[in-house]
């Protein structure tokens, strides 16, 4: 597994490149550029996991962590944490998504279509209305239904918000055809999510359909009782339990390491924040201890205030903890989790906020369970939570989501599009706290576009919070 992932990374890295250089480069009989769908699906799962959604230290899921107050630099100020971005920032992360994923999804659609595989065919569908998601919910319009063609066009206009949301939908309602069909080979061990296992790739479908729905619960034109509505239904046949969590499992290897392990070693000054670090104190939560190391000069937890202004001691600031940045722990992009959460926000809006306990308080049990917390504390915690009311119902629904989706960039979305947990600029920023993603500097330069001058403070065609 090890030489797999180093072979992944390297995979990767070629093609990273940008997609006019990879239809420009001259064809090497001893390299032929069409592979097999089992060939094509490990290195996109890998991207998708390790680089769009766990990301690197100078990436976007790292920045939006920061606005999220989950981590800090033990560093001067002004930094990312304090909203310090500019352009070449993001390059990155949107070559990983176009030239890295999109373009080698597509690859993976039409190659499977044409050999009448429809399991890797709804594979790829999946994960491209996923990256997509990703995507837009970072930048609102993107360049999508001209984009991945090569030299025919290296100038994609950009499509709206609106319409990208649209092509989610329709790419995971024909996943789910696709799945239905079950038509010629299944991925095995080439599938690094579930090993093949198309019934909860179906059911991983119906939760992001669910998912997308809830993202539109205040966008112009939508109702929210109208997404609840379809959010529930997809809910009915989506992740049933924590066992079809889509997760990235790292071998732990010295080339195989969990994302955020390497971005908590040593050498590194990210460390936890005193928001979180706080939050978890004050409600006494039993999550803590693995959620969050100790300071090893200390032993106690403390995180650093995101925004000081002086450097502090290194080793007297906590880490994120063993169930997320252990050398080995698991990358979540689709949690079971999320998907009672978002069910409980969804009975909220439909039938209120006594209806909605039950899934609230089984969503956080659901967590705990998966970490390994005992049945007396989740108790413990349950009563001293208390129970939802119509005042702050929403707002403690949200709370609970923030820890169960921890590190997750979906915490971005739910902030812009409830205004829960409730959050405050950072002292010593230099903004007011970001709502988007800058353009990358190298899609300025190749592809200028008139959405391109949005700011880190604009918000995206769906919040309107």
């Amino acid at each position: 597994m090890k030489k797999l992932i180093y072979t992944l990374s390297i995979f990767a890295a070629v093609c990273s490149s940008s997609c006019k250089k990879f239809v420009d480069i001259n064809v090497d009989p001893n390299n032929p550029l069409d592979v097999q769908e089992k060939l094509l699906l490990p290195p996109i799962e890998f991207n998708l996991a390790n680089n769009i959604e766990a990301g690197s230290e100078a990436s976007a899921p790292s920045f939006i962590n920061h606005f999220m107050q989950m981590v800090t630099y033990n560093q001067p100020v002004p930094n990312f944490g304090t909203y310090q971005l500019v352009n070449t920032n993001v390059n990155g992360t949107w070559g990983v998504v176009y030239s890295t994923c999109l373009q080698n999804l597509k690859i993976l659609i039409t190659k499977s279509k044409a050999n009448n595989n429809s399991n890797y065919k709804a594979i790829g569908e999946i994960l491209t209305a996923q990256t997509l998601g990703i995507a837009t919910d970072l930048w609102g319009d993107i360049p999508y239904s001209q984009a991945l063609t090569g030299v025919s066009n290296l100038t994609p206009v950009y499509d709206k918000q609106e319409d990208i949301y649209k092509t989610i939908q329709s790419l995971l309602d024909q996943s789910i055809a696709d799945i239905t069909a079950n038509v010629g080979v299944k991925p095995g061990a080439d599938d690094y999510f579930y090993t093949g296992d198309m019934a909860k790739w179906r059911k991983l479908a119906y939760t992001l359909k669910a998912r997308y729905y809830m993202h539109l619960t205040k966008a112009p034109g939508y109702t929210a009782v109208a997404q609840a509505d379809l959010a529930l239904a997809a809910l009915n046949n989506g992740l049933a339990a924590n066992a079809d969590d889509m997760r990235f499992v790292y071998p732990g290897g010295s080339n195989s390491q969990n994302r955020w392990y390497t971005l908590m070693l040593p050498l590194t000054t990210l460390v936890a924040s005193s928001a979180i670090v706080d939050t978890l104190v004050k409600r006494n939560d039993p999550r803590l201890p693995v959620l969050i190391a100790p300071a090893k000069s200390t032993n106690l937890y403390t995180g650093r205030p995101i925004g000081a202004p002086a450097i502090g001691v290194l080793n007297a600031y906590s880490l994120i903890g063993s169930a997320y940045a252990s050398v080995s722990s698991p990358y979540y992009l689709m949690p079971y989790t999320e998907a009672l959460f978002l069910k409980a926000e969804a009975t909220l809006i439909k039938s209120g906020f006594a209806a909605a306990q039950p899934i609230y308080q089984a969503g956080i049990t659901a967590h705990m369970t998966k970490l390994g917390i005992s049945p007396t504390a989740i108790n413990t915690y349950l009563a001293a939570r208390g129970t939802l009311r119509a005042v702050d119902a929403l707002e403690m629904i949200m709370q609970e989501k923030k820890i169960a989706d921890f590190l997750s960039v979906e915490n971005f979305n739910d902030w812009r599009r409830t205004g829960f947990p409730k959050l405050s600029p950072v002292p010593n920023a230099i903004s007011a706290i970001p709502r988007r993603m800058i353009y990358p500097q190298s899609e300025i330069n190749t592809n200028p576009q008139p959405q391109q001058s949005a700011l880190l403070t604009d918000r995206v065609w769906w919040d309107t919070q």
